[in-house]
């Protein structure tokens, strides 16, 4: 089994030549990528007729697809009424997700601004177990649930916060934001050693199972210091900010590692994965 590629939502060059989001996926098999993160970050709006249709045309193209949960869920909220609806809101995902045959939803972990980054986790851990157990209640055990790492330092979601999640229930499988991360530690990302890192501690804390399929995003990202992401950029108009995505495809080929990557380049997310898959398989060809 190899990596998948695929972009987050519809790029400017897809939006240029199609209107509806159901020939994303003969498009992106005519690219050569494998998988389609439909965006739900405003919200869970998706009639039947899209997700059976959506459906259909990921099968016919051996697309997988993926969902990325709404931005404003917050399971660290320290307003109950907030971390109830957000459990609404994961539900929503889930039903979405469920119809049109999507494996895999993304979920934001919320902020730790007004408390302590442990009272948010715990906080956290709390909303998200009653997350699973009311989607399995309601019939979605085959969703997995994916924690995201997120770019803000004053946001939950650092690589250990998130793999302390993923330790809650074994079928749930940690997005890595690489571009979130190299942000929120303003350019830690150097090279192959912080990947490596970074890897260890998912196996180390996960086992190698599930470090073998976890779901990534990767994007180049301005930050600020000390606040950490600012904004989304391309991979040709990165203004001098990481991270490099070859480091990463040569680990990954090398420990014959089969995650999800979803580019989330602002606009060209469909050439940018498609570079990121054509490096990864040249560093396949050779072995690693």
């Amino acid at each position: 089994m190899s990596a998948k590629f695929g972009p987050a939502g519809n790029s400017e060059s897809f939006s240029a030549k199609y209107k509806s989001t159901v020939q994303a996926p003969g498009y992106l098999e005519a690219m050569g990528l494998d998988h389609y993160e439909y965006q739900c970050g405003r919200g869970v709006k998706v009639s039947d007729k899209l997700a059976s249709d959506l459906k259909n045309k990921a099968r016919e193209h051996n697309i997988s697809l993926s969902l990325h949960a709404p931005y404003f869920i917050s399971l660290s909220s320290i307003e109950e009424e907030k971390r109830e609806n957000s459990i609404k809101y994961i539900l929503q995902s889930c039903d979405a997700a469920s119809r049109m045959g999507a494996e895999r939803i993304v979920i934001h972990s919320g902020s730790c601004a007004k408390i302590s980054r442990e009272e948010a986790l715990e906080l956290a851990k709390d909303t998200l177990t009653r997350a699973r157990k009311a989607a399995v209640e309601q019939g979605y055990e085959h969703i997995v649930f994916c924690p995201e790492t997120m770019g803000k330092v004053n946001q939950l979601g650092n690589l250990t916060e998130v793999l302390e999640l993923c330790r809650l229930d074994e079928s749930f499988i940690p997005c890595i934001d690489f571009g979130h991360l190299n942000a929120r530690e303003f350019g830690y990302i150097k090279g192959k050693t912080e990947y490596e890192k970074m890897l260890d501690e998912v196996e180390n804390m996960i086992g190698s199972d599930r470090l073998k399929i976890f779901h990534s995003h990767f994007s180049k990202i301005m930050f600020t210091n000390p606040g950490g992401e600012k904004k989304h950029l391309t991979f040709e108009d990165n203004q001098g900010f990481g991270p490099d995505y070859e480091p990463l495809m040569e680990i990954v080929a090398k420990k014959k590692l089969s995650p999800v990557f979803i580019c989330e380049s602002a606009g060209t997310q469909d050439i940018d994965a498609l570079a990121m898959k054509k490096s990864y398989l040249g560093f396949l060809q050779n072995g690693g």
